[in-house]
C-alpha cells in the first residue's frame, strides 16, 4: 500500500518547481511574436541549451516508470534503447544534421517534400502528429499520472491527466519552442539530481556493493544479450530492430529535432546531439540499475509499472520525496511541452500553411498557439487508455515498431540512393505502414509469434526492395531534388578547420563511440 499523505516540505519544493517553470515559460512568451520564433525559437540555441533539452524531452516520466518497470521485470536488457543512442546520434550528427540545416527546414517532413514530393511530406507528417500525440504525450500523461496516484490513490486519471496537460499547454503555446527549451534545461538538472539520489540511497540497501547486487538478481537478468524467446529484446532483434528505432527517434523526429533545427549554428547543433548523447548513458546507473534491483526489496509486484512510485515513496525520506517527485513532474512538463510543440508546428507548417501561402508571421503563430491547446486536449483524453496495455514500455515500442521501417528507409536510404524519388518513397510509406500494421495485428491474434524489434528489421528489408523497385520502374528524380538535399562528404569537415581538437565534435564522436562499445562488452 502506497503511502496517501506527502510532507509539507515536498509538497513546497513541488510547489516551488511549477511555479518557477510557469514564471520562465510565460515570461519568454512576452517576446514570442512570429512563427518562427513560436517553433524554432528564432534559431537561436547554444549546444547546451540544444543537448539538456534534447535529453529532458527524451527522458520522460514515460520512460523512467517504463525503464524501471521493464528493469524489475525482464532485466536490464530495454536499457539499449538509452545508452546506446548515442550511435544514431552520432550518424544524425555526422549526416542529417546538416543536411537540415543547410536547407533552412522547419519541419522533418519538409525535408521529404524536397527530397521527394509533397504526398510523402503529408503521409509522414499525419504519421509523425499520430505518434506524438497518441503515444509520446499520452504515454507521458499516463506515467505522470501513475506517479501522482502513488502518492494520492483517490486522483480520477482523466482528470489528472487534463490538469497536466494544462499545465504544460500553457507556457507552450504562448512561449513556444524557446520556452520548451529553457524549462527543459532547468528540468534535466532536476532530474538528474532526483534519480541520482534515489539510486545511491538503493545501492546503500545493497552496502555500495556490486557483488551484492549482482547475487540480489535472477540470472541473466543484468545481460543484454538474450535468447530468441527472450520477453524483453532477443539478441536478433538487437541487431535488426534497435538500431532503426534509434535512427528513427534521433534523426527524424520532429518531436526531437526541432531544437536541433534551432540551434545558432551547425557546430552548435552536432555539439548539442554529442552532449545528449552522453547524457544519455546516465539513465543505465540511474533509473535502470535500480529498478533491476528492486527485485530484492519488493519481489511481489503485480505490475513493474509500479517499481519506480514504490520505490520513491518506501525508500526516500521526507524532502528527498519532493525533489524526487519535483524530477518526475519536470520529466513529464519536458516530454508533453516539446510534443505539444512540435506536433503544432507539424500542423500548422505541413498543413495550413500551404493552403493559407499569404498569412503573416503573426497569424502562424495565432494558429500554433490554437493549434497547441486543441492537441494537449486530444492527448488528455486518450492517456487513460493506456492502462488497457500490459505495460507501458511495451506499448511504446510497439507502437513505434508500426511506422519506422518505411520512414528509416527514406532517410538512410533516400539520402544515399539518388535514383529514389517521389513514386517510391510515397509507396514505400504507405506499404510500409500498412505492412507493419498487419504485422502487429497477427502478432496480437497469436497468427504469428515474431518479437516486435525482428519485425522492424523485416519490414525495413520489405520497405528497401519496395523503395528501389518502384523508384526504378518510374522517372527519375530532378537535380533540384538532388542538390543539397543527398549526402556530401564536403559537410563532414564544415565547421572544423583551425579548430582544437577537443572542440571537433569528430574526436567528440570517437569518445562517445569508444564509451558505448565499453558498456556493451560489460553488460553482454
Amino acid at each position: 500500500m502506497f503511502n496517501s499523505t506527502i510532507a509539507p516540505l515536498d509538497i513546497g519544493i513541488v510547489i516551488s518547481y511549477f511555479v518557477i517553470v510557469l514564471f520562465i515559460g510565460l515570461w519568454i512568451s512576452r517576446k514570442t511574436k512570429t512563427g518562427e520564433e513560436l517553433f524554432l525559437g528564432g534559431r537561436s540555441f547554444g549546444w547546451g541549451l540544444v543537448g539538456l533539452s534534447l535529453f529532458a524531452s527524451n527522458i520522460s516520466s514515460s520512460t523512467i516508470i517504463g525503464l524501471t518497470g521493464a528493469a524489475y521485470t525482464t532485466g536490464i536488457v530495454n536499457s539499449v534503447y538509452e545508452w546506446m543512442s548515442g550511435l544514431p546520434m552520432i550518424i544524425a550528427a555526422l549526416i542529417f544534421v546538416p543536411l537540415y540545416l543547410k536547407n533552412q527546414i522547419t519541419t522533418i517532413p519538409e525535408f521529404l517534400e524536397k527530397r521527394f514530393d509533397r504526398r510523402s511530406q503529408l503521409f509522414f507528417s499525419f504519421l509523425s502528429i499520430f505518434s506524438t500525440i497518441m503515444i509520446e504525450t499520452a504515454g507521458a500523461l499516463y506515467a505522470g499520472t501513475l506517479v501522482l496516484q502513488a502518492f494520492f490513490p483517490d486522483l480520477v486519471m482523466w482528470q489528472t491527466a487534463i490538469v497536466l496537460a494544462a499545465i504544460a499547454g500553457i507556457y507552450t503555446a504562448f512561449g513556444g519552442l524557446k520556452a520548451v527549451v529553457y524549462t527543459d534545461a532547468i528540468q534535466a538538472v532536476i532530474l538528474i539530481i532526483g534519480c541520482s539520489i534515489m539510486s545511491w540511497i538503493i545501492f546503500g540497501k545493497m552496502d555500495y556493493s556490486w557483488s551484492n547486487v549482482i547475487a540480489s538478481v535472477p540470472e541473466g537478468h543484468f545481460s543484454i544479450v538474450r535468447p530468441l524467446d527472450d520477453p524483453g529484446i532477443p539478441w536478433p532483434g538487437l541487431i535488426l530492430g534497435v538500431p532503426f528505432l534509434g535512427f528513427w527517434y534521433w534523426s527524424t523526429n520532429q518531436y526531437i529535432v526541432q531544437r536541433i533545427l534551432g540551434a545558432r549554428s551547425l557546430n552548435d547543433a552536432r555539439w548539442g546531439v554529442i552532449l545528449a548523447g552522453f547524457l544519455k548513458i546516465l539513465p543505465l546507473f540511474i533509473m535502470v540499475f535500480p529498478g533491476a534491483m528492486a527485485i530484492s526489496l519488493f519481489p511481489d509486484l503485480p505490475n513493474g509499472d509500479a517499481v519506480f512510485p514504490k520505490m520513491v515513496t518506501e525508500l526516500l525520506p521526507t524532502g528527498l520525496v519532493g525533489l524526487v517527485l519535483a524530477g518526475l513532474v519536470s520529466a513529464i512538463m519536458s516530454s508533453v511541452d516539446s510534443a505539444l510543440n512540435s506536433s503544432s508546428t507539424l500542423v500548422v507548417i505541413d498543413f495550413i500553411k500551404p493552403n493559407k501561402p499569404n498569412l503573416t508571421e503573426q497569424e502562424i503563430a495565432k494558429y500554433g498557439r490554437i493549434t497547441t491547446i486543441v492537441l494537449m486536449v486530444v492527448a488528455a483524453l486518450w492517456a487513460p487508455q493506456i492502462q488497457r496495455f500490459t505495460g507501458l514500455w511495451d506499448y511504446l515500442q510497439q507502437m513505434f515498431s508500426i511506422m519506422v521501417p518505411p520512414v528509416a528507409v527514406l532517410f538512410l536510404v533516400g539520402v544515399f540512393y539518388k535514383r529514389g524519388n517521389g513514386d517510391g518513397a510515397f509507396w514505400t510509406l504507405v506499404i510500409g505502414t500498412l505492412g507493419g500494421i498487419l504485422a502487429f495485428a497477427l502478432n496480437e491474434l497469436d497468427v504469428i509469434n515474431i518479437h516486435y524489434t525482428i519485425m522492424v528489421g523485416i519490414m525495413v528489408a520489405i520497405s528497401t526492395i519496395v523503395f528501389i523497385v518502384v523508384s526504378r520502374m518510374t522517372p527519375p528524380p530532378t537535380n533540384e531534388q538532388l542538390n543539397m538535399l543527398t549526402y556530401n562528404r564536403a559537410h563532414l569537415k564544415e565547421g572544423t578547420v583551425n579548430m582544437p581538437w577537443y572542440a571537433n565534435y569528430q574526436y567528440q564522436m570517437v569518445a562517445l563511440a569508444a564509451l558505448i562499445g565499453v558498456i556493451f562488452i560489460w553488460l553482454w
